[in-house]
């Protein structure tokens, strides 16, 4: 009986195909200064106040050291550490519920905003002046650390804390591309009608929700955003601490967007291996496909989401029915992308049913552009 393979399409990019091809520049993101390094733009607001930050192990100074053993130092008072998806270290994987406790260095609380309870509560509220969030995003409307802030911020308004959020670099904020999610597909992997990729820092997006009203009930909070020095928009950055279990390195940060549509399918993105968002695994035929060359093609239009690899293997695996699962709407934000991909859409085709709602969006953008 033939041995069945698993198809391994393997996708690397190397920095210097990328940088040589169209300019971008890969930056360490320490070639940035980060919000949270910028200490006398907001330490003085944290004084003699009951403090709780929204961290996990992104949540690093440019030299390293962790913003909670920072602010300590400062002899900040700080009641409660809260926490997103993948937890205040980082590694638990997607979709893992993700416990309260407390932090053994330090001995202050921890509440998870990962499962049931994804929105404080006045009661985890009760004893905080002010609130300060520091997460590393990637720039993918479906990565939760955005929909936390969300949930936060609401929060906030409601029980009268203001929010500090402590800016980073943006590693996929070059571009801005995908469909804008329809209201009926929001979800806590998609709360904003906003593309897959918006091309905003996470402090650009925490003043669009804010300024466009988004909260629940049209309420605002009082917000602070402390930007980035040095930032520069059309830069690659290669960032200093993995934001989650598997997004170990820049390629895969970078492939993230285009890739993670895959998760609304039977086709696998490297989860367990050693090249987690940098693959993608055909089990149902017999072969291996190498697609370096392909990658290389990818470089020279890198700004943009890539499709072509799910339609490639939509084209491959056209007799599986059950190629799409239950997850893929939700994922995309749209209802009609699984149909225009089973029909075999030309790329161009589907691309162009995204661009009125990409240039309203643009248009939304420019307002809370800060670099």
């Amino acid at each position: 009986m033939k041995t069945r393979f698993l198809v391994l399409i393997v996708i690397f990019i190397h920095i210097s195909l990328i940088t040589n091809a169209q300019g971008l520049k890969l930056l360490d993101a320490k070639d940035a200064i980060c919000g949270a390094t910028r200490t006398e733009k907001y330490v003085s607001l944290l004084e003699n106040k009951r403090v709780g930050v929204v961290a996990n192990q992104s949540s690093i100074m440019d030299n390293g050291t962790h913003l909670i053993d920072t602010l300590l130092g400062y002899n900040i008072d700080i009641q409660c550490i809260f926490t997103p998806e993948h937890g205040f270290r980082g590694n638990a994987q997607n979709g893992v519920h993700v416990a309260s406790g407390v932090d053994e260095k330090t001995g202050i609380q921890i509440v998870s905003l990962y499962g049931k309870n994804k929105k404080p509560t006045a009661e985890q509220f009760k004893d905080i002046d002010i609130l300060v969030f520091d997460l590393q995003d990637v720039g993918c409307r479906f990565y939760t650390y955005i929909s936390t802030m969300t949930y936060v911020m609401e929060a906030c308004a409601e029980n009268d804390i203001p929010v500090i959020v402590l800016d980073r670099p943006n590693p996929n904020g070059f571009y801005v591309d995908g469909p804008v999610l329809e209201p009926e597909n929001k979800s806590f992997v998609g709360m904003h009608c906003v593309p897959i990729v918006y091309g905003l820092t996470i402090g650009e997006y925490a003043l669009m929700v804010n300024g466009e009203k988004w909260l629940s009930d049209s309420i605002q909070c009082d917000l602070t955003v402390i930007p980035l020095g040095n930032y520069d928009r059309d830069a690659i950055y290669k960032l200093p601490v993995r934001p989650s279990p598997n997004l170990p390195n820049w390629e895969s940060v970078y492939l993230y967007p285009s890739l993670c549509l895959f998760e609304g399918t039977d086709v696998g993105v490297g989860r367990g291996t050693k090249y987690p968002f940098q693959i993608y695994t055909l089990p149902q035929i017999n072969d291996t496909v190498n697609l370096v060359e392909y990658a290389h093609r990818y470089r020279n239009n890198e700004k943009k989401l890539n499709i072509s690899w799910i339609l490639n293997a939509r084209q491959r695996l056209k007799d599986d029915d059950k190629f799409f699962n239950n997850y893929f709407i939700k994922l995309v934000g749209v209802s009609d992308l699984q149909q225009k991909i089973d029909s075999v859409l030309d790329e161009d085709e589907i691309r162009s049913s995204w661009q009125d709602g990409i240039d309203k969006y643009l248009k939304i953008r420019e307002k809370y552009l800060i670099y």
